[in-house]
């Protein structure tokens, strides 16, 4: 995409994509190839640095059977947070495209976007049941809401489609971290982690283009209440996605101090907050929805700080010092 193409062209050339570059999760993963088995006892469910509970203290002195243990757990519970957030995702672009006049071009796009998604669930789940653990997903409002979230897609579609980003953002800038990184893990989750972020790119996109074509539309009341609602979309969706519930003490018993420490409260936390929504502040920013009472919101939230100069660029200090 460039930046003089038309909204329409935008939409044609992610349609063009997808058809193009596209990927099946039971043609495109040899789920029966015998290096994609996966062993409880394999040390390569150590989490990644790249994972804030990985990189913390306490995981890193628990024995190694334990971090697998928890290693293992967490990447499974990600992947079944994650299912559950595109099937929310599916619904909603159902019930958008519903109200999409004929000759629209979002409809061939979103319906792309959708199958798509479909295929995620499908991978993210097959995953899940391999490994053998039984996670929950999201925390149990999330689970709760989920059957009334898609309801928001026609008539608030703008909050609908930022609630879009805070689910996709997060996940994706976690996986792209965890690839980045380098460091040796199951070749079965490098291999969904890589169809996921290929795909990603294009739906992120298309939440962009969406808000950046209707969100100046809108009449500064209600721009004013959108500029305050954002941040809120980002920090509550984020720690759904990314924050482990409850069920993570339960189940495998990472103490409840520790995740407050490692997901709240420590500067770590802190900074993974920030850079987790640093594409995003780029887009409200461009988008005039940044202004003295929501740069308060955001920095209450603890999800502020500078905005990427590009999609996708990774945080470095020098780009936060800038």
């Amino acid at each position: 995409m460039t930046a003089i193409q038309t909204y329409e062209e935008k939409l044609l050339t992610l349609s063009e994509g997808s058809v193009h570059q596209h990927f099946d999760p039971w043609t495109d993963i040899d789920w029966d190839n015998p290096d994609y088995a996966i062993d409880a006892d394999d040390p390569r469910w150590v989490l990644p640095k790249a994972d804030a509970l990985g990189r913390s203290d306490w995981y890193q002195s628990l024995p190694l059977e334990r971090q697998i243990e928890i290693g293992l757990w967490r990447q499974a519970n990600v992947a079944k947070v994650g299912l559950q957030f595109e099937n929310i995702l599916i619904r909603g672009l159902m019930e958008y495209v519903m109200g999409l006049p004929n000759g629209s071009a979002e409809y061939r796009y979103v319906t792309h976007e959708a199958t798509e998604e479909t295929h995620h669930t499908q991978m993210f789940q097959e995953f899940v049941n391999r490994s053998g653990v039984d996670v929950p997903g999201g925390p149990r409002y999330f689970r709760v809401l989920a059957p009334f979230l898609p309801l928001a897609a026609r008539p608030l579609s703008i909050v609908f489609f930022m609630g879009v980003l805070a689910g996709e953002e997060p996940i994706d800038h976690l996986q792209k971290a965890i690839l980045r990184e380098g460091d040796r893990m199951h070749p079965l989750l490098q291999r969904i982690m890589q169809i996921h972020i290929a795909e990603e790119a294009r739906h992120i996109s298309f939440a962009h283009e969406y808000l950046k074509r209707n969100v100046p539309k809108v009449g500064k009341i209600r721009k004013g209440v959108l500029s305050v609602v954002f941040p809120v979309i980002m920090r509550l969706l984020g720690d759904a996605i990314m924050v482990p519930s409850k069920d993570m003490t339960r189940q495998v018993g990472v103490p409840k101090k520790v995740l407050k420490e490692i997901f709240w409260d420590s500067p770590e936390a802190q900074d993974m907050l920030s850079d987790v929504f640093y594409d995003v502040r780029a887009l409200a920013e461009e988008l005039d929805l940044m202004n003295p009472v929501s740069r308060r919101v955001w920095k209450a939230l603890h999800i502020d700080g500078p905005g990427a100069r590009f999609r996708s660029e990774p945080v470095n200090a020098g780009a936060k010092a800038a």
